[in-house]
């Protein structure tokens, strides 16, 4: 037989996994220092412009 299982609280469990596993994105895209924070810009700045200085014109 199969095991009876409460739906609410299944469907309360899902939800909370869910919550936790957006926390924990959230936690590694927004929890920079802003010297963290400058210094991916400064990187994201350079390139772009390493990139602009390499392309070739028509």
């Amino acid at each position: 037989m199969a095991e009876i299982v409460n739906l609410k609280h299944a469907r309360k469990l899902k939800a909370r996994d869910a919550a936790e596993a957006k926390a924990a994105e959230n936690r590694a895209k927004y929890g920079q220092t802003k010297a963290e924070c400058a210094r991916v810009a400064a990187e994201k700045a350079k390139l772009r412009t390493l990139i602009d200085g390499a392309k070739k014109e028509d």
